[in-house]
């Protein structure tokens, strides 16, 4: 009886999730269709002062950077592995560019472990930021390298380039919506698979993804 507005889902009209919840706020009775309207691309404002503050008290140097975020709260079905983050933060120290890790104060030793994957390349900013800080320090950096989370959202939102990294989920159905982004994701006949974690227990559709072949998506998107 409190069910009194029922929506039919039509998956071929409405794709992503994003799309889904937007086609709820339609009124049926006024003739809205499920789309009316674009589906409006997430702008967040960047605190320049704040950035160029943070730069100073967290004593980062000025040059280029990328972001890495390698947490995913759902699981480690969505987590690219940490020695394949610290391989690219490798790779990229050795072109003078700089990565720094993102992360909740839960992911600290996430954070840790990349960095020292990375050789102590990385700095590891986890538990250090709140999270206006992560959009105002992204925002200066060239690219954000990221697993499907609520972090890669914000990035995209942020305005800041994004390397998307798929692996029990799709960026059919949460892509980050930005024009500016490379999406890795293998499609893998047993993904999605939209588990927390492996039920094969080999990860194939993220350790296949390898960090050389993220690396040229940041030089092709970000010239880094």
């Amino acid at each position: 009886g409190l069910l009194n507005d029922i929506r039919p889902l039509d998956e071929k009209l409405l794709q992503t999730t994003v799309q889904r919840f937007v086609a709820l706020a339609a009124d049926p009775t006024k003739g809205d269709s499920p789309l009316a309207g674009t589906v409006p691309t997430p702008s967040l404002r960047v605190d320049a002062d704040n950035g160029a503050a943070l730069m100073k008290q967290l004593e980062l140097p000025e040059g280029p950077a990328v972001a890495l975020m390698p947490g995913a709260e759902y699981g480690p079905a969505k987590q690219w592995p940490i020695e394949h983050f610290g391989a690219l933060a490798m790779e990229l120290a050795k072109a003078g560019v700089q990565t720094w890790i993102f992360g909740s104060a839960k992911e600290v030793p996430l954070g840790e472990q990349v960095r020292i994957a990375s050789g102590m390349a990385a700095v590891n900013l986890c538990g250090k930021t709140q999270l206006a800080d992560v959009v105002d320090l992204a925002a200066r950096s060239r690219a954000v390298v990221s697993n499907d989370s609520g972090l890669m959202h914000v990035a995209a939102a942020a305005g800041v380039p994004v390397v998307a990294l798929y692996g029990s989920s799709t960026p059919d159905f949460t892509p980050p919506l930005t024009e500016r982004k490379r999406v890795h994701y293998l499609r893998l006949e047993c993904s999605p698979c939209f588990q927390r974690t492996c039920p094969l227990f080999h990860y194939n559709c993220l350790r296949q993804i390898a960090p050389a072949a993220v690396r040229e998506s940041l030089k092709e998107l970000a010239g880094v």
